[in-house]
């Protein structure tokens, strides 16, 4: 596909995604292609480790377009997200003005509040009109205060940022936007409504197989089935946080490092903190759990039948 072309059906969507490594169910697909069409932002909620934010990026590859990430944090602010002016240079340029006679204040006003002293903050780098187009991604809006939500109903609405001093920036391409949470709080009903909506849940276990073969292909095919299989049912368990996608990665490969070719219990009890990141998840899971879970998990293959 072209740069910058957007998908025109489902399955392109589909395959524009696959073409990046991200494997999307057709739910999935078919809203980040409504997304697109509509231009309309994208909200995606579910719990962390389940590929809310790769989407972005693979959009941002896919198309062709810039990544402009803005990373949600407590107590973050207008200055830190959107623009600031550069009052050094302010000052400079008032002091410079004055030393060669410049007296009219309101002209010095003027001479001020343009574009040369606007820093540029993700949120107004992704509307900026003098840039290639982009994918704004919101990441973990849940982390920042709710007060800030008030401000992104502009953005999210016209895809413009009004700066009092200066006017209105506009994209003259409007970004494609993931805003992502991982509900930790609700997020106002009024970003809902400028959204499509999304709950990006855990993979079932031949999605999760079909990641697995894209982004750890060394991992022999029976211990990837395996590892698969134990995740999915540990992702039954009572734990203080669940086995993302990323840690299911992370686990295959750690075993084929040590040159596991399929589970066993001590296998699984010496690298638990490689798929879990609590000790008293850890501590729930090694020993009698995980042999079990390594019994059930083996027990469900498929006989092997090419002997």
């Amino acid at each position: 596909m072209p740069a910058d072309v957007l998908p025109a059906s489902v399955a392109d969507t589909t395959n524009l995604l696959a073409g990046q490594g991200y494997i999307a169910d057709r739910e999935l697909a078919t809203t980040v292609h409504l997304a697109l069409a509509m231009r309309r932002p994208l909200f995606l909620e579910g719990e962390p480790g389940t590929g809310k934010t790769e989407i972005a990026k693979v959009l941002a590859a896919g198309l062709g377009r810039r990544l402009v990430r803005l990373q949600c944090y407590d107590g973050m602010d207008l200055a830190a997200a959107a623009y600031e002016w550069d009052h050094a240079r302010q000052l400079m340029a008032i002091r410079m003005a004055e030393a060669g006679g410049q007296t009219d204040r309101d002209e010095l006003a003027r001479d001020i509040y343009t574009r040369a002293f606007l820093s540029a903050r993700p949120l107004l780098s992704a509307i900026d009109p003098d840039l290639p187009p982009a994918v704004l991604l919101i990441d973990e809006l849940d982390r920042a205060d709710e007060p800030f939500e008030a401000f992104l109903l502009e953005l999210l609405g016209d895809f413009q940022i009004t700066v009092p001093e200066f006017g209105t920036v506009r994209a003259t391409t409007p970004p494609v936007v993931v805003l992502t949470s991982n509900r930790t709080r609700e997020v106002h009903d009024a970003i809902r409504r400028r959204c499509l909506y999304h709950w990006v849940d855990y993979p079932d276990a031949a999605r999760e197989r079909a990641i697995l073969a894209i982004k750890a292909p060394g991992v022999p095919g029976a211990l990837a089935a395996q590892v698969v299989g134990f995740v999915q049912r540990l992702r039954g368990a009572e734990l203080f946080k669940l086995p993302g996608v990323a840690e299911t990665i992370d686990w295959a490969n750690a075993l084929s490092y040590l040159n596991q070719t399929e589970l066993a219990p001590t296998a699984v009890d010496d690298t638990l903190g490689v798929l879990l990141k609590y000790q008293d998840d850890i501590a729930r899971v090694r020993g009698a759990e995980a042999a079990r879970l390594v019994a059930e998990t083996r027990a469900a293959e498929p006989p092997d039948t090419t002997g």
